[in-house]
């Protein structure tokens, strides 16, 4: 992966857009956009969308750019901040953190509080934490003065920064799925230089984690014949991972292919089959019920679409420290760019 486009990717990753709030993570992407599609425009839901203008058939590139959060549910007399999750966290891991929330006036720096381990009983130290028992702390003396820079429906999220580790790999919060939401536009940007006889509208998704409201509304909109969704899927090469459960599915083992669910089997083959024809590594993952993903709304729209699911593997979800290895990000871009350019207006994609 060159320079730029990992200065972009790290711009995308540190921009909070928590879901129901991505505007400003959109921006960033829909700035990115601009250079190369024929058409960039967002719609009232705030899903963005990325044209490259052809024939049929028409194709939808998904990547969710909604990340998990926080709400600021009730402030207290003494200024401390409430708060709900926004998409699934667990609990454990939000203890002790620092939160970025979009304020009034700008961000606004909080900690979230519990009580220490030296003031609580023996039993309380045996139960795990419960975002209820949770609270943000931003400094502020009283309510008034918190209320200056926040209010009850204030979002945020982890103040994690972007980490380039050994081996290709990136650390970061929100690579769920900002990475998604990143590889399409790649995948766009690569037709753009070789265009494809197709339609192909890459879209960065709203609201994945909470509604799918984004998947739904952009697939009715563009009307397509067929989608690929891009999300991050559990790599399993860590301990305490379930391999017999989940599959061998490992950093740097090349993209993963889902197989069932809403996945058409017409898509996945053709997918397979380009993977091993342009020598792509791959991994299959079974999926007999929901994916999880913006895939499970897209194929139902209208009359279906034909849709393949495509997901980066990625270790340590749902975390303010998620981990990706690049190299599966460039191998997506190219089996995602190489299926658009196979398609024509003959394609059939009715499994027969």
């Amino acid at each position: 992966m060159d320079e730029r486009a990992i200065q972009f990717l790290k711009r995308l990753l540190s921009t909070p857009g928590p879901s129901g709030d991505e505007t400003a993570a959109a921006r960033v992407w829909r700035d990115e956009a601009q250079a190369f599609a024929d058409e960039v425009r967002t719609d009232v839901r705030g899903n963005t969308f990325a044209l490259l203008k052809g024939d049929l058939p028409r194709v939808l590139l998904a990547g969710h750019i909604d990340e998990i959060g926080v709400m600021v549910t009730h402030v207290d007399s003494d200024g401390f901040l409430w708060f709900a999750p926004v998409g699934g966290w667990d609990a454990q891991v939000l203890v002790g953190q620092r939160v970025r929330l979009l304020g009034r006036q700008g961000e606004v720096i909080g900690v979230i509080g519990k009580k220490a381990i030296h003031l609580m009983k023996s039993d309380e130290r045996e139960r795990a934490s419960r975002i209820e028992d949770l609270w943000i702390d931003i400094g502020a003396k009283n309510r008034d003065e918190a209320l200056a820079q926040v209010r009850v429906g204030s979002v945020g999220v982890i103040d994690a920064p972007v980490y380039e580790f050994p081996n290709g790999r990136i650390v970061s919060r929100s690579i769920d799925n900002r990475i998604g939401a990143f590889t399409v536009l790649e995948a766009l940007r690569a037709l753009a230089h070789e265009r494809p006889a197709a339609t192909v509208a890459a879209v960065a998704t709203v609201q994945e984690e909470i509604t799918f409201a984004g998947a739904r509304t952009s697939a009715f909109a563009f009307d397509p014949q067929v989608a690929i969704v891009v999300d991050v899927t559990h790599a399993t090469d860590h301990p305490e991972a379930s391999k017999r459960q989940m599959g061998e599915i490992r950093l740097g083992g090349g993209p993963v292919i889902s197989r069932g669910s809403a996945g058409s089997p017409v898509v996945f083959e053709m997918l397979v089959s380009l993977a091993e024809r342009e020598g792509i590594p791959y991994v299959v993952e079974a999926s007999p019920r929901a994916t999880g993903t913006d895939a499970d709304a897209i194929h139902l729209s209208r009359g279906g679409v034909a849709t393949g699911i495509i997901s980066i593997p990625n270790r340590y979800m749902h975390s303010p420290n998620e981990m990706i290895a690049l190299e599966d990000v460039d191998h997506a871009v190219r089996l995602i760019a190489a299926f658009a350019r196979t398609l024509s207006a003959e394609t059939d994609f009715v499994p027969r």
